[in-house]
């Protein structure tokens, strides 16, 4: 019996081996845990990150291997005239008690301390080195960092510098950074330069209007690092509008789905919307609920100094998140098959991507979305499965770092969820 050709797209292509070259001093597999802002804004007595080194250690000990953080540049090197010291405030006190953010990710912090943040990126990479493990040095100055802070001091002086000279500002100061930190003997913990998180969701022009031309001259700068910026939704479908020149490309990949739908349906990430709450999202509020208007705002200068919206604020600190869960969990079936094959050809289009420009890629973030703090959908099965199926294409496409689930941190409940982590970290380091 004779076999037909049936053209070239028979033949399976080889994905063997990293889709670029990592450089010698770093881990050949990263598995990252995203620490963002957090490190610096959850670091008040009892909170995950009071004790720096006690937390590097923790991660060290389930297995992971590089943290992911915003170190502020702009901050601390953008010579701006900031002091290194702030005041962490959260978004602020509530009028009827407790604080804006109490029950959403990332934004649940209650402040109330201060905190030198050049110190305390120093403390850090002491404990990294101690613990074995590499740094990601990202920004997220321009999506949210300096909204924690109590004075919009930070923020106002970034604000003020004109959009198309913001890239040449975080490039210089991460060159002050990075001999900051060479100086200090930490220059081979830096596993990555991200000129800034997510460029396409914070307040900066495209990365071809000048980011990419910052990106080329840091990493001519320093040519033994790894340079680039990340997307928060690269254009998967299109990824010749990528400019090129990245040092690597670190793409988050998140399949929202059923979660779409339900934020759609509630109307929770708007601003302004006359009928808010609408009568989909007061059926999901906790029997405690105040009115948007007894609930009050955050100081307004902090809503532009964030992407995050008011609505979202006040749903996610308000909405009964057993509710939430039932709602998602009821109409999952309906998304599974999508869900599965968008996370799947999201990581093959980033690192197919990543093979022909030759350089390694990351899956800096990810996968399912942006729950309330107490929701369970990602944390539980259907959500760790749709994780996995993201490690594991991960893994077969040649992708150099990615993390477990952006919900797999400190500061997150997912954190408790030690088992799970240590296994799926295990298999990565051992691919």
């Amino acid at each position: 019996m004779t076999e037909r050709y049936l053209g070239s797209g028979t033949i399976p292509d080889d994905h063997d081996g990293l889709t670029g070259a990592v450089p010698g001093h770093l881990p050949q597999r990263l598995t990252i845990t995203l620490w963002d802002f957090s490190w610096y804004t959850r670091a008040g007595a009892g909170e995950p990150y009071a004790d720096i080194d006690a937390a590097v250690a923790d991660a060290a000990s389930l297995g992971y291997n590089a943290i992911r953080i915003c170190a502020a540049p702009l901050l601390l090197f953008g010579d701006l005239g900031l002091d290194a010291r702030i005041d962490v405030e959260g978004l602020g006190l509530a009028p009827g008690g407790g604080y804006y953010g109490q029950r959403t990710r990332w934004y649940d912090a209650p402040g109330g301390y201060s905190i030198d943040v050049r110190a305390r990126l120093l403390e850090l990479f002491d404990a990294a080195q101690r613990h074995g493990l590499v740094v990601i040095l990202a920004s997220w100055e321009y999506q949210q960092s300096p909204s924690f802070a109590a004075s919009p001091a930070w923020f106002d002086a970034i604000d003020a510098v004109p959009l198309e000279d913001r890239y040449r500002l975080l490039a210089e100061a991460w060159d002050r950074m990075i001999a900051f930190l060479d100086e200090h003997g930490h220059r081979e913990r830096i596993a990555l330069v991200e000129l800034h998180n997510e460029v396409d969701f914070s307040i900066l022009p495209a990365l071809a209007d000048g980011g990419a031309e910052q990106i080329a001259w840091l990493g001519a700068r320093h040519p033994d690092l790894l340079v680039t910026a990340s997307y928060g939704k690269p254009p998967h479908l299109a990824m010749h509008r990528v400019p090129e020149g990245l040092g690597a490309a670190q793409f988050h990949v998140y399949s929202y789905g059923v979660l779409d739908a339900l934020q759609k349906r509630v109307d929770i990430r708007s601003e302004g919307s006359a009928e808010f709450p609408n009568a989909a999202l007061r059926e999901l509020l906790r029997a405690d609920a105040p009115t948007p208007a007894e609930y009050g705002r955050a100081a307004e200068w902090k809503y532009r100094a964030t992407v995050v919206t008011d609505q979202m604020i006040y749903g996610y600190d308000w909405v009964d998140a057993d509710a939430w869960d039932s709602w998602l969990l009821d109409e999952y079936d309906a998304y599974h098959e999508v869900m599965r094959r968008e996370i799947e050809s999201r990581v093959i289009a980033i690192a197919e991507w990543a093979r022909w420009q030759g350089i390694p890629a990351l899956v800096g973030e990810g996968w399912v979305g942006y729950t309330p703090l107490h929701g369970t959908f990602e944390e539980g099965p259907i959500g760790r499965a749709l994780a996995e199926h993201g490690i594991d294409t991960a893994l077969e496409r040649g992708v150099w770092g990615v993390v477990l689930c952006s919900n797999a941190a400190p500061h997150h409940p997912m954190w408790q969820l030690r088992d799970w982590q240590r296994a799926q970290n295990a298999r990565i380091l051992a691919s």
